[in-house]
């Protein structure tokens, strides 16, 4: 999905201009500077996890909380590709067998 990492490579790249910047990371910023909706970041559990990601760096992560935190992004970052790519192999498999019909 083309726009799929387009947008989350917007998302990176704002959050890193706002770190370069010393500037916070918020919702807010992120979606004016990667040019996608609050919404959106809100929404999509990809992008929220790298905005969650990108702040939580900016705290103190050597702390147990901290990676506790960082630990829970990760996992539902993986969670969220994980379930991205069990929809596509049940579309693959859903098109293998429409192919496969005598038509």
């Amino acid at each position: 999905m083309p726009a799929d990492h387009d947008e989350l490579a917007r998302v990176e790249a704002a959050c890193a201009e706002l770190t370069a910047t010393g500037q916070p990371i918020t919702f807010s910023a992120v979606a004016v500077l990667a040019r996608i909706s609050r919404t959106t970041l809100y929404r999509r559990a990809d992008l929220r996890a790298v905005v969650e990601e990108h702040r939580a760096r900016g705290h103190d992560a050597t702390t147990l909380t901290g990676l506790t935190v960082q630990i829970d992004q990760m996992r539902r970052s993986l969670e969220a590709v994980a379930a991205k790519v069990r929809r596509h192999e049940e579309t693959i498999r859903r098109l293998e067998r429409a192919r496969r019909k005598p038509g």
